[in-house]
Parts: structure tokens; C-alpha cells; sequence
């Protein structure tokens, strides 16, 4: 064997390695999560890029951004409009009324901080590409992702303001300003990226994207995870109460959106349902820089199961209303795959 050839081989294996992580989809997402809890030693050496973590993701998620299907939907624009205002304004004022009602503001100031910052997040950023394996419209997913995401800077402070106060780290102000920053540096490196690179080269190294998505995301998710198994050991009942509320959260924006746009298509209600209960937590822990209770902290890593299960839990109701809505799920999957994966 010549040094040629060892070198290529030497340089072949990881980008191969690459390629099988990439192509193993949801089920490496799931896998990452359960390493998280288990090597909880991991998750504190990578708790300190957290905020990295998520920058590169983004970056990832704006790389992958298909312009053409953007402008189509961008010219027909009422119902992204009203998908916006439900995900972006309306909920998180839901949100605020029902814990304040109940007193969460003042019996755990800290779950109330995590609850309120989870309806304040736009969606994640794997969303279009986990609403394409399912066979729902990634497009309008991405497009709502966009505008909902392009408000942040503005929203967040503005509801931080209004109903968290005093109990946020940071002033309305710099939160909106760190929202700015990140999403717009990220924006640029990722469509810069794009554009130098090429539409072609991105869509062959699809796999190797993918593969390398998943290794950042689990640098997020092993910080996340770093004191899940530790909490539950010390506190087991409080922990499960706790990822059953992080559960019933999910499941209640899921069915609560698909019920408010029962005017529109199943196919449509059922994407932008996915889309508002997949939020992006992450991004405000980014912008937060870590500085966040240990309640609050933990709650954000048990929120995560919700999300990383719903595709596997998801997909069989949804191939069962598509079909019965005359919607072929595969085909809809199929002319979806332009989908960005990033995630968070």
C-alpha cells in the first residue's frame, strides 16, 4: 500500500464514520440523549460551550435553508402570517396568564422562569427537516420558522420585560441584543457558507452534514443532560413530576395548534402543531450564556425528551390522518427533503 493510498484511507474513515452517523437520523438523536444521562462527566466538560454549540447549529440550519421554497410560500402569506402571531405573540401570553393564574410566579419563581422562556423561544431549527420525515409540510414549518425567529430579538425582551422581570439574568435589552447577535452571526456564516460552497456540493455531502450535526448537538445535549441522572438519583419523584409537566407542555401546544387551524388543510394544522411544540430552548440558554437556575436548567434537559421521541412517537398518527385526508405521506416526505436538519 502506498503513503498515498494509507493517507486517503486515513481521510476516508472519519468522513465515512460521518456519513453513517448522518444516515442514522432520529435514532442517533435518541442514542445522544441517553448517553448524556449516562456519562454525566461528559456533560460537565462540554457545559461550557453550550452557546457554541448552538451557534454552529444554527449555522448548520441556515446552510440548508431552500431560498425557492421560501419565496413560494412567502407569496402566499396569511397563513404563515397567522402562524406567526399564534407562535411568536399569542402564546407566550397564554402561557403567562395560565402560570400566573395559578401562582407559579410566586410558589417557584425558577419553573415559572423556565416555562415562560420555553413559550417565548421560536421553533427549533430541526423542525422543517423532522416535519418532512413525517411527511407534513416542511415548507411552511421553514418559512414560519423564519419570520417567528426574525421577531425574537424584538419579542423575547418584550415578554421578559412584561411578565419575568427581575428573575432574568439579563436585562430586556441585552437578552434582545445576544438574541440579535447570535441569529443574525449565524445567519450570515451559514449563508455565506452556502454561497461560496454551492447548492450542488451541499446536497452530496448531505450525509457528512448531517453526521456532523449530530456530533454538535450532542455537545448540547451532554451539557443539558449533565445533572438528569444525579437529580433523579437524590429527587426521583420531583424529577418524573417534572418530565411529565415537560411532556404535557408538549403535547397541549401540539393539540391546542392543530385544533386552532382546523379552518386550514390536516396537512397544514398538523405541520404548524409540530412546528409551535418544537421550541428552541436552546437558543435562549445561548443567549442567556448558561447563567441560568438549577431548576430552570434542569427542566430545559428533561424538556428535550418530548421533543427527540415526538417524531418516533408522531409518525404513525400522522401517516393515519394524511392518509385519511388523501395526502400520501411518502410522496409528501419525498419532495420535502430540501429541509434544512439543523437543530436548536
Amino acid at each position: 500500500m502506498t503513503i498515498r493510498s494509507l493517507a486517503i484511507r486515513l481521510l476516508g474513515t472519519p468522513a465515512e464514520a460521518l456519513s453513517w452517523l448522518g444516515r442514522q437520523g432520529t435514532r442517533a438523536v435518541a442514542a445522544i440523549v441517553l448517553i448524556g444521562i449516562a456519562l454525566p462527566s461528559i456533560g460537565s466538560l462540554f457545559k461550557p460551550f453550550a452557546t457554541e454549540a448552538i451557534f454552529i447549529l444554527l449555522c448548520i440550519a441556515f446552510l440548508r435553508i431552500d431560498t425557492s421554497a421560501l419565496k413560494a410560500h412567502l407569496g402566499r402569506p396569511v397563513l404563515v402570517l397567522a402562524a406567526t402571531v399564534w407562535t411568536s405573540l399569542a402564546m407566550p401570553i397564554i402561557f403567562a396568564l395560565i402560570l400566573i393564574a395559578f401562582g407559579l410566579h410566586h410558589d417557584s419563581p425558577d419553573l415559572f422562569l423556565a416555562l415562560m422562556l420555553q413559550s417565548v423561544a421560536s421553533p427549533m431549527m430541526a423542525s422543517p427537516a423532522l416535519a418532512a420525515i413525517m411527511g407534513l409540510d416542511a415548507t411552511l414549518v421553514l418559512v414560519t420558522l423564519i419570520t417567528s425567529t426574525a421577531l425574537i430579538p424584538v419579542t423575547a425582551p418584550l415578554f421578559a420585560y412584561t411578565f419575568i422581570g427581575p428573575a432574568l439574568a439579563l436585562s430586556p435589552l441585552a437578552l434582545g441584543t445576544k438574541l440579535f447577535v447570535i441569529l443574525a452571526g449565524s445567519a450570515m456564516v451559514g449563508l455565506t457558507a452556502r454561497r461560496i460552497v454551492g447548492l450542488a456540493a451541499i446536497d452530496r455531502q448531505k450525509a457528512k452534514i448531517d453526521g456532523m450535526n449530530i456530533l454538535v448537538l450532542f455537545v448540547f445535549v451532554a451539557a443539558l443532560m449533565e445533572g438528569v441522572a444525579a437529580r433523579f438519583l437524590a429527587t426521583p419523584m420531583y424529577t418524573i413530576g417534572l418530565s411529565a409537566l415537560a411532556f404535557i407542555v408538549f403535547f397541549a401546544l401540539l393539540f391546542s395548534t392543530i385544533l386552532l387551524f382546523g379552518f386550514t388543510s390536516r396537512r397544514h394544522a398538523l405541520s404548524i402543531g409540530f412546528m409551535v411544540s418544537q421550541r428552541n430552548m436552546g437558543l435562549m440558554l445561548a443567549a442567556m450564556s448558561g447563567a441560568l437556575p438549577d431548576l430552570t436548567w434542569l427542566y430545559f434537559a428533561l424538556s428535550q425528551f418530548p421533543i427527540y421521541l415526538a417524531p418516533h412517537m408522531l409518525l404513525p398518527l400522522s401517516r393515519r390522518l394524511l392518509a385519511q385526508g388523501g395526502v400520501n405521506p411518502e410522496r409528501s416526505s419525498e419532495t420535502s427533503r430540501s429541509a434544512p436538519t439543523g437543530n436548536h
